[in-house]
């Protein structure tokens, strides 16, 4: 089985002593987003769990203790963008921390491992197309060599997200303006040997060389292996992911990134809570098991096929 570390928060930056924790143990609990009594107890087994794909805003926190993951293949999806505080409140310098970061990561995993993230690309009165061209050019400079991919989507405005974004002044993107876009974008990363995929988009950009992406991708996690995989589409995300079946092991409104475009939190007050109930030792990410918590355990195998292999 593949682990999602995770599309609902942001776990290396604001949770990596728990996940360490949780990897030590042996296990983890999970609530059921549309039922909170019912937990799932997943076990975190190296001989089950396939890979672990990491989604992050600035890994550093983890970064001196990988060590503690070598029974465990995993890669990292890794956003960098060009926005300031008014849309990434607490995400720290780009040019300081999270550029440095990017770069030692790939040095000690290998830039196979770590996938850039550039989305989702938002057009506003600052944030223009020239401005993405600019500042996309500057990133993909000082990422060459560090990453083999990068991954682009154009914001979707999500009911939960849609007051946090009223005051950016947010301007419509127009078909045209995406295929232009999309053309200067693959020219600059083509320039930085950088191939460039979408995510879970409905706008065919294969023209351009932008294929569908897999930020789950099975693909990648056969090569990392040097094994086929048993895995099939994620059928709980939209049409358009090509993302393979995980379990994620994260939870809603527990990111403290604070960006604006975020759908993973939706209610201020609900983060403040979450986040302080949090106890790095417990088997949830916010919270414990309590006496009225229903507590049953998945079935996690592993998705290997052993009559395959990709060296016959």
């Amino acid at each position: 089985m593949i682990i999602s570390a995770s599309r609902r928060t942001d776990i290396p930056t604001y949770y990596s002593d728990w996940f360490f924790n949780r990897i030590r143990d042996g296990y983890v609990c999970v609530r059921n987003p549309m039922n909170i009594h019912q937990v799932s107890k997943i076990f975190l087994s190296k001989h089950s769990v396939d890979g672990i794909v990491f989604w992050t805003k600035n890994p550093t926190p983890m970064i001196d203790r990988l060590d503690e993951l070598k029974d465990y293949m995993y890669y990292f999806q890794f956003t960098v963008n060009p926005y300031g505080k008014e849309i990434e409140e607490n995400v720290p310098s780009k040019n300081n921390i999270i550029i440095p970061s990017f770069r030692e990561l790939s040095r000690i995993i290998g830039p196979e491992r770590i996938i850039w993230r550039y989305d989702p690309i938002i057009l506003s009165r600052k944030y223009s197309i020239d401005y993405h061209i600019t500042y996309f050019n500057e990133i993909a400079k000082r990422l060459s060599g560090y990453t083999n991919k990068c991954i682009i989507s154009f914001l979707d405005i999500y009911r939960n997200t849609k007051l946090n974004m009223k005051n950016l002044e947010l301007l419509p993107i127009s078909e045209n303006e995406i295929f232009a876009l999309s053309q200067r974008l693959v020219d600059i990363a083509h320039k930085n040997h950088i191939i460039v995929e979408s995510c879970a988009e409905k706008i065919n950009l294969e023209q351009f060389g932008i294929n569908h992406g897999h930020c789950i991708d099975c693909n990648l996690l056969e090569q990392l292996l040097g094994y086929k995989l048993d895995l099939s589409k994620d059928k709980n995300q939209r049409k358009e992911c090509g993302c393979v079946t995980s379990i994620d092991i994260g939870m809603y409104n527990t990111c403290q990134n604070g960006c604006k475009y975020c759908y993973a939190n939706y209610s201020e007050k609900s983060v403040i809570r979450n986040v302080s109930m949090h106890d790095p030792y417990s088997p949830l990410i916010s919270g414990n098991i309590y006496s009225d918590d229903i507590v049953k355990e998945r079935n996690i195998q592993s998705c290997k096929n052993f009559q395959l292999n990709l060296f016959d």
